[in-house]
């Protein structure tokens, strides 16, 4: 067991990730985003808010040196790791075997890119029920990792992601507020985000120049209206209409979307066509797209 017996269990500390990570030649990179958890107490929050139970399905996108896998893997749950750096991945099945030996035969990992990844290659995943994503996300990534795997999975049900703070403040804000874009939207569609507490940098190797922050996502409901498939528009129409009313955020809605949108939809789908995009929610761009699709038809 390692050194992080005392105040982690089985978990990492610090000096076990430095030991893994000089055992391997392996430093952080600036091109994955790599900045690695040292301290259990956050790993261990994460995934109480998380909600993970034993026996649940997780998903887990970039584990690095495994701190967060060990505490995902700690709650009894079977997990599919997918990390795009092949010495990190090469290296995980072995610090399971050293720290949670109990947990080999409920832990898999795959060396891909979690943007191309597919169901048919997380048969795991795809066949499960439901599954759930926790995961530490590399800044740059996370809202199209998030929007594909959404896309991709619909048994994706839920995510614990822990995010830069001003990416967490995108995908929970609301319409109307200054961060409110794309991603709030976008997100919107498949369910609700909201922010669950913020993290110090002091927990990382290498500690970042930024503070990060948790969102937990619930998808909506299959019996829930807003449930993409109890909408029947063509989600490819709701996320052009939302894309080229954020491309000029000055711009009102009727001069932004005047290529996309015939006349009489604004007044068809009751939205004032001097209005914003900011101002929009995810239901008011569905009934400018069903406004859209039923005057074309």
């Amino acid at each position: 067991m390692g050194t992080a017996q005392a105040d982690g269990g089985n978990l990492l500390g610090a000096a076990d990730i430095r030991r893994i990570a000089a055992e391997e030649g392996i430093t952080p990179t600036k091109k994955f985003g790599q900045n690695f958890v040292i301290d259990p107490g956050t790993v261990r929050k994460i995934v109480r808010e998380a909600g993970v139970d034993a026996g649940d399905q997780v998903m887990e996108v970039g584990p690095g040196l495994g701190s967060l896998t060990l505490a995902i893997l700690e709650t009894g749950a079977d997990l599919t790791a997918v990390e795009i750096d092949p010495p990190l991945a090469q290296r995980l099945p072995q610090t399971i075997a050293e720290f949670m030996p109990n947990a080999v035969n409920r832990f898999r990992v795959v060396n891909m890119d979690a943007l191309k990844v597919t169901p048919s290659q997380l048969p795991q995943l795809a066949d499960a029920a439901t599954f759930t994503l926790v995961a530490n996300l590399p800044y740059n990534v996370a809202t199209p990792i998030l929007l594909t795997l959404l896309e991709r999975f619909g048994n994706l049900d839920s995510f614990l992601v822990m995010v830069q703070k001003e990416v967490a403040e995108r995908l929970s804000a609301q319409p109307g507020s200054k961060v409110y874009g794309t991603p709030s939207v976008k997100l919107a569609w498949y369910g609700t985000a909201k922010s669950v507490g913020n993290i110090g940098r002091n927990v990382f190797w290498p500690a970042p120049n930024v503070d990060s922050a948790l969102v937990r996502f619930e998808r909506h409901a299959a019996d829930d209206p807003r449930n993409p498939n109890n909408r029947n528009v063509e989600r490819d129409l709701v996320f052009r209409l939302i894309d080229a009313s954020f491309a000029q955020r000055r711009k009102t809605l009727h001069a932004a979307l005047r290529k996309i949108v015939p006349p009489g939809a604004f007044e068809r789908a009751g939205i004032d066509p001097t209005r914003r995009g900011e101002t929009l929610d995810i239901d008011e761009f569905v009934a400018l797209a069903t406004a859209c699709k039923e005057l074309e038809a």
